[in-house]
């Protein structure tokens, strides 16, 4: 196996590692710190298009677009006038694949990210062979100010800040935007380095992953290898948090059914209670009545024998029980 074949395969590996990371996190991220005027990002999609020869057996990046259009995503470190027949292939491959799955093909955008290698004056974007013109959207990233937005970067994470969702699309790409490959390897390492750094850990995962799609071509085994271990690191804390979050969820309604259940025992045990009371001060409402009757009786009888009138009665009545 030639160095090139090996270098292409841990590539592609690397996408399919990172794959699910930036499907979840590339949602509403834009390209227009490139220099690119794109709606923004809905979400990632596959990259594999196999009717692509086996040296090119997928694009760099593809990415469903606020608009409803698709944009394919590749990038360069030179420009190359025979590349457009592989962006033809790409643009072919896609619409086929709707086909097969019986979808509309939406409008397909042709996106090339020149690296640092790459200025504006050397590239035409226009490709017209009579029966098919293809246009591409080109961001050269040798126009970004590379030194200022690492200093900038570093600032922010050195003091803990969360970055700007503009920062990450320029924390992800800024390697390519140097000139030369020993450069780019050695600002893909030095990022790496910052993004383990990072305090927020979703910001930190997507950086990662980024770095090791966008800069894949540039790195070597041992960057790659780092940059899956953290991720892998990240993704077992995530998952544990999530458990923990799920025992705290599970907690949280054992314990609202146990007070609900305490709440029902103590309510039936209170109307227990309540209706004893009630009981109760029925017998003693009803034990007056009795008394209360019997008097009416006692007195009733005492006139009777007396031959009061119903006033006289009472009064002598009750200086009768005075007297007792």
């Amino acid at each position: 196996m030639n160095k090139g074949t090996s270098i292409s395969k841990i590539a592609y590996q690397n996408k399919d590692i990172t794959s699910k990371v930036l499907a979840e996190r590339f949602q509403g991220k834009s390209f227009h710190v490139y220099g690119l005027d794109l709606p923004k990002i809905i979400k990632a999609g596959p990259t594999n298009i196999p009717i692509i020869t086996a040296s090119e057996l997928r694009l760099d990046n593809l990415f469903e677009l606020a608009d409803q259009t698709v944009a394919i995503v590749d990038y360069e470190s030179r420009y190359k006038k025979e590349d457009k027949i592989k962006y033809l292939n790409y643009l072919a491959g896609i619409a086929n694949r709707y086909h097969r799955e019986k979808k509309k093909c939406p409008a397909l955008r042709m996106i090339v990210i020149y690296t640092g290698d790459v200025k504006r004056r050397q590239v035409s974007c226009e490709y017209n062979i009579g029966a098919l013109k293809m246009h591409m959207e080109a961001a050269f990233l040798s126009e970004l100010d590379a030194d200022g937005i690492y200093r900038k970067l570093e600032e922010r994470i050195r003091t803990g800040q969360r970055l700007a969702e503009e920062e990450l699309m320029q924390f992800i790409i800024l390697p390519l935007s140097l000139k030369t490959q020993k450069q780019k390897r050695q600002k893909a390492a030095e990022m790496v380095e910052l993004a383990g750094q990072m305090k927020d850990r979703e910001q930190q995962m997507f950086a990662m992953a980024g770095l090791l799609v966008f800069a894949d071509k540039i790195l070597d085994m041992a960057a790659a290898n780092k940059i899956k271990e953290m991720i892998r690191m990240n993704k077992v804390e995530w998952l544990i948090r999530q458990e923990e979050r799920q025992e705290c969820e599970a907690e949280k309604q054992q314990a609202l059914a146990m007070a609900e259940k305490n709440y029902q025992k103590e309510k039936k045990r209170e109307l227990k209670r309540a209706a004893k009371r009630y009981e109760k001060a029925k017998q003693e409402y009803e034990a007056r009545q009795q008394e209360y009757e019997a008097k009416m009786q006692y007195m009733i009888k005492w006139m009777a024998g007396k031959g009061y009138s119903a006033d006289e009665a009472l009064s002598e009545f009750l200086k009768e029980n005075k007297k007792q």
